[in-house]
């Protein structure tokens, strides 16, 4: 009879639970998704039209503005969108091949200060790029790197290295040391073990690292402020800014601008969103 009669209420707070947290969820991605299209619709309309109506739906769809951020050149997107697929694909490289030789030296290997020097490298985290942005700046003016999309990749490099190292560290530290054992048994090298045996199993946390740097790379504006000052080597972020604040007053354009730099961001991370989520789960089993 207890059983029976707890039952119901049982059904009762999971529902409640349930519905709150779809609630939560549901709300959290109106508040993200609003924005987006407010933004995809003022890109779509005049002037007069965004002023007066920002929320309705583009009737008719303009295109003027796309085609003509487009086909413009005085607007330079195209070479923005060069020099960031440059800045993001070079940095991307960089992290995953620097990221995994590290993280294999400190999952699978073992030597004196091996705890001393990960806990170095973890250190990194808490000194986020904002706050070392004077002596970076220095450092890169001393290598002649002012003005060169080179300083930007190292300098973005560098700041994601402490976090991709954790991720990967993790998921390295979970493969069974008898695999390895086997491996040195075969007659492999501890590079061999790395290059035909890990990094094929290490895929997932691989395009995980992989997808979220190139994500903050795309999206970095801070690094190309202050490291970038001629015009045609802008990236869409620092272009994106600049160009607001020489079009500001016609914000449907402005709309179209900032539309079209964040539609690769947005469809990246659609389809690398899976092997993001598998790789980081994947790199939290152990370690």
């Amino acid at each position: 009879m207890d059983t029976t009669h707890s039952r119901p209420h049982w059904n009762t707070e999971k529902f409640i639970r349930r519905f709150f947290q779809y609630l939560i969820l549901s709300t959290v991605v109106v508040l993200v998704f609003i924005p987006i299209v407010i933004l995809a619709f003022g890109a779509l309309k005049t002037r007069g039209e965004l002023l007066s109506h920002p929320y309705s739906l583009p009737n008719p769809p303009r295109w003027e503005n796309i085609s003509l951020i487009l086909q413009n050149p005085s607007y330079l997107f195209w070479p923005m969108l060069r020099n960031s697929l440059v800045v993001m694909l070079s940095t991307t490289a960089g992290v995953v091949v620097i990221c995994s030789l590290a993280a294999f030296v400190f999952a699978r290997m073992d030597f004196r200060g091996k705890t001393w020097a990960f806990n170095l490298f973890t250190l990194g985290l808490m000194f986020p790029i904002n706050i070392a942005i004077l002596p970076v700046y220095f450092v890169l003016r001393q290598m002649d790197l002012i003005d060169n999309l080179w300083g930007v990749i190292i300098v973005q490099t560098a700041f994601q290295l402490s976090g991709n190292i954790l991720i990967l560290r993790g998921f390295f530290t979970a493969i069974p040391s008898e695999l390895q054992d086997a491996a040195y048994i075969d007659g492999c090298t501890a590079f061999d073990f790395f290059w035909r045996i890990l990094l094929p199993l290490a895929k997932p946390a691989l395009a995980a690292v992989a997808a979220l740097t190139m994500i903050i790379s795309w999206n970095d504006l801070l690094v190309p402020l202050i490291v970038i000052n001629s015009d045609k080597l802008w990236t869409l972020p620092l272009g994106t800014m600049q160009f607001q604040g020489q079009y500001g007053q016609d914000l449907a354009l402005v709309s179209a601008f900032v539309a079209l730099s964040a539609l690769p961001t947005i469809i990246f991370y659609i389809f690398a969103e899976r092997q993001i989520v598998s790789g980081l789960t994947a790199g939290a089993v152990k370690g």
